[in-house]
């Protein structure tokens, strides 16, 4: 059913069922769900969020995320990584199968961005660090 809070499970039960004290059990079960409570903090979790520095030359820092759940090409392709200098706010749009593993996605970011840009300075991506680490830049 998901995960909504006191009030909205209560109205949603409430339409179909009824027993005695079932507010009451519907606010327990929610002070008690874990899952309730994480998608119902009223804490923040993070600090303040600060912004990124300013990037001085083009594909030196770039911002990369994946689109997914497209429909099918006639190729199979169902989603889109997406590569952004943050300098020139340049793009490359390469397409990928969803079950492409970060091997794979690491092979078409070498193909489609490095071999015609260079290795970047910095990533920002909101994936997982798996992938970037999985890139094995290398200092020096």
């Amino acid at each position: 059913m998901g995960h909504f809070g006191v009030d909205k499970i209560f109205e949603l039960l409430k339409g179909k069922f009824f027993w005695t004290h079932m507010r009451k059990e519907v606010q327990r079960h929610c002070h008690r769900c874990i899952s309730c409570l994480k998608s119902k903090s009223k804490t923040m979790p993070h600090g303040i969020y600060t912004p990124l520095p300013l990037s001085c030359a083009p594909w030196e820092d770039i911002s990369m995320n994946f689109i997914l759940g497209l429909p099918r090409t006639q190729r199979g392709f169902d989603s889109i990584f997406v590569v952004v200098d943050r300098f020139s706010k340049m793009a490359h749009f390469i397409p990928y199968h969803k079950v492409d593993d970060a091997n794979n996605i690491s092979k078409l970011f070498f193909r489609e961005v490095v071999r015609l840009h260079g290795l970047p300075k910095t990533i920002v991506s909101a994936r997982d660090p798996k992938f970037v680490s999985h890139l094995s830049f290398g200092k020096g």
